[in-house]
Order: C-alpha cells, then structure tokens, then sequence
C-alpha cells in the first residue's frame, strides 16, 4: 500500500458533485506534494495516452476510485456500546447508558483503546473525514486527537460542553459555564498548536452538546469563542419531540432560531438530525450557510420521526451524512446512505396501512442513490466547508479504491453493466472488504 502524494494514478473514478450529476471518469490524477488534486486529465482529452503510459499506478480491471466517506456526526465515546442500548427514548437512553459510558473516559488507558479502534475502523470502512464529538474530559479529548493525527484521518475534534445541573448528572459535567467554554478554548487552542498537525488534518469544533445540557450562560460564552475563533460549530437539533419541545418550552423558539441568537448558526455550524426544522427554520440555516447533518438511521430510533430531506435541498440547505455512532447501529457510510434512500421514500409513501394512500404520505420526499451518495462524499464536504468529496483540481485527494471483484465481497457483478448500474451496485451491496485501499491527503491510511 503506497502513497499517491507527488505521484499520478490512473484508474475510474466515481464521483458526484452536485445531488443530481454522477461523473463516471476515465482518467490521470496527478497529486500534489501537499495531498491536492494537480490536474485530472481525461479520456477524451488530448494528452491522455501519453498520461496513462507515465501514470505511477494503473488499477486493474473491476477496481475503480470513490471519494473517502464524510461523516459529519460521530459520538467518538459511544463506540463501545455500537449496536445495543437501543430500547428507550432518547432522554432515557443518555441517562442511562451513554452519560455512564462517557464519564469513562477520565480513564486514559480506556480511551485509548476505544478511540483506536473507531479510527482503524472507520479508515477501513472508507470514512476519510469525521466529525467528532468528545466528552467533556480534556485529556481524553486531546487523546482523540493525538490518534487521529497517528493514523491519518481528516477529523474535526470537539470536547463537548454540558453544563446545566438540572439535565446533566454531577458525575459527568462541566462544573460550571466558565468551564464548559474554557475548556473549549483549551482543546481549540491544543489542536491549533499541535507539532504534528500542520496541515491542519484535524480541527477544532465548538461543541455544545444540545440546548437541554446547557446553561444560557455557557451557549453565550460559547457563541462568542465561535466568532472569536472562526472554528466549525457542532451540536443537536430538534432531534425528538422530547427535544425539540424542551427548547420550544424553554426558549419560545425552535432550536434553529434559539441557535441562531447565540451566535451558533454560521456557515461552518452542523447541526445534527434537524428532523423538526420549520421552513422559516431552514431558511435561516440556508442564509447562514450553516449545514445538517442526516443521520436516518438513529433517526429512526430515537427522532420520532423523517427529516424531509428533499425539502431541506430544496430551500438551499446545506446536507451531509451521519452514522451517529451510537444512536445508529452501524459505523459504515454505506448504510447511512442506504438509510438515507430507504427513509425518504417511507417520508414520500407513507407507513400507515390505514390511511388511504393519498393521505399516506408527503409527496416529493424521495431521493435516489445518486443523491445519497453526492451526501455521503462532496455533500458532507461542502456542508463542513472543506474541500473533499470531488476528483477536481484543488480538492483533496481523500479517496477509496473499491475492488468489485472479491469473492468475500458484497459486491456480484454478473452481467454487463453501465457505470450507473455499478455505483448503484456499489452504494447498495458493497461491504468493508470491497475497499482495498484508502488515501487521505494521498497518504496511504488503511487497506491491503
């Protein structure tokens, strides 16, 4: 496994800039010695033959290149409990088995190991970029970013901040608001100083958790670090009834707007779920620039309902994918892309056999393989503002090389097949063996 850096590749790459346009291309990749896309020549354009000939690595037949997963919602403590503790609502569910696992991790030696397996894991499973929320223990938090350095993934870092003694227990809390945003600008400042984080392959995020953990004192302080500091902003939205109805009791406002008056809605804010967003609401995410993450699958565990993601599009919300590890079963961006398809056309058809199917459902909800791909790569990019997703000159190289040919693969190519049918083959039916090789910044991060 070799890197790409300074050197040029020839292979088919998928990529789909926009919600609608899949690009399948035939092409050479020349990359940079700082891990960015040079030039990208094609197969109808002159110069290719010669290109190929000189091309550093030439995949082989039933090999082709996707852009490294975006997942722009990761509970990075939550790993160990992927998969089960997945029977009550949400305000049950933190009470009683994720604060718990969070306030483990003042026990370095247990971060440690539990941070190192989600980052292998999820490099191996191509997600080239997260973003991450911590816990609030600095030096676990800084752990996270010390391993993600180690291993070579594109990561933004956040130390969560939760405050209020009414919803968060004295066991697991910020002792007061002051804290909650000093500790912040500590991790900020840690990531920004870090020796070997010159590239700055992992940022720093001002992460209130959600409204209910804290205090109007601490979300102002944070408000105010955000534009001091110009970093990415991350927190929950309107996730469950339960959720969304506190800030509504609490406030007199949506979350969104609520966000907004703190100074937390800007164009790098990722506001999870989002599932209850009004339409004044997205309008206002839309003139922020401010970005949802769509985690369809937890949504259909703890949201009490679809996010009406074709609607958000349509109003100009910027949207990307999310695994929410572990209020989502899965770590992979493939299922949460094949969530994404499933959920919308349950939105659009309905789920109730006793309506009349006229009444079902809410039309124009849908969105094919195409659209939750474009999300799940150059979508995530763009609602996190970095350049990643697209085989373009000045993007990042953060790419995947997905072998269709493995038996032990999910991936069965049986007869012939357009370019469409096979991403849409892969996007449905690939599984982590398929993924033979990942790059991020065109270093060689995971793979045989």
């Amino acid at each position: 496994m070799s890197d790409i850096v300074g050197r040029t590749i020839h292979a088919t790459f998928f990529h789909a800039p926009t919600p609608e346009a899949l690009q399948c291309l035939e092409a050479v990749l020349a990359v940079g010695a700082d891990g960015r896309i040079e030039s990208v020549v094609r197969a109808d354009e002159a110069g290719f033959a010669q290109a190929c000939e000189e091309a550093d690595l030439t995949l082989p037949e039933g090999c082709c290149v996707l852009p490294g997963f975006v997942d722009c919602h990761v509970h990075a403590p939550q790993y160990p409990q992927l998969g089960q503790a997945l029977d009550v609502p949400l305000e049950v569910w933190l009470q009683k088995y994720t604060f718990p696992l969070e306030a483990r991790y003042q026990d370095l030696d247990f971060a440690r190991t539990s941070y190192t397996a989600l980052v292998e894991d999820l490099l191996a499973s191509g997600t080239t970029t997260a973003l991450y929320f911590a816990t609030v223990h600095q030096e676990a938090t800084r752990l996270l970013v010390d391993i993600c350095l180690e291993k070579g993934q594109r990561a933004l870092v956040g130390k969560v901040a939760m405050d209020d003694p009414q919803s968060c227990p004295q066991y697991y809390r910020d002792a007061s608001p002051e804290e909650a945003v000093a500790g912040t600008r500590a991790l900020i400042d840690y990531v920004r100083a870090h020796p070997a984080n010159q590239d700055n392959r992992v940022l720093p995020v001002v992460t209130p958790r959600f409204i209910p953990s804290c205090t109007d004192a601490a979300l102002e302080g944070l408000g105010r670090l955000a534009a001091e500091c110009g970093c990415h902003v991350q927190t929950h939205c309107s996730e469950s009834d339960w959720a969304h109805g506190y800030v509504l009791d609490r406030h007199g406002v949506t979350d969104a707007e609520s966000l907004d008056r703190f100074g937390l809605l800007g164009r790098r804010s990722i506001l999870a779920h989002s599932n209850f967003l009004t339409e004044d609401d997205m309008d206002r995410l839309a003139a922020r620039g401010a970005g949802v993450a769509h985690c369809a699958l937890s949504n259909a565990y703890f949201a009490n309902s679809v996010f009406p993601l074709r609607a958000a599009l349509a109003r100009g919300v910027h949207v990307g994918l999310g695994t929410d590890i572990s209020g989502g079963p899965s770590g992979s961006m493939f299922e949460a892309a094949r969530m994404t398809i499933a959920a919308s056309r349950m939105l659009e058809t309905g789920v109730n056999p006793a309506l009349p199917a006229e009444r079902r459902g809410r039309p124009g909800s849908r969105v094919d393989f195409v659209t939750a791909f474009h999300l799940a790569t150059a979508g995530g990019g763009q609602a996190l503002d970095l350049p990643i997703g697209r085989f373009e000159p000045g993007c990042l190289f953060d790419a995947m090389v997905i072998d269709t040919r493995l038996r032990e693969g999910g991936i069965r190519l049986l007869a012939p097949a357009s370019p469409s049918d096979i991403l849409e083959k892969i996007l449905y039916t690939a599984n982590r063996a398929n993924i033979s090789r990942v790059w991020v910044g065109g270093r060689a991060v995971a793979g045989r």
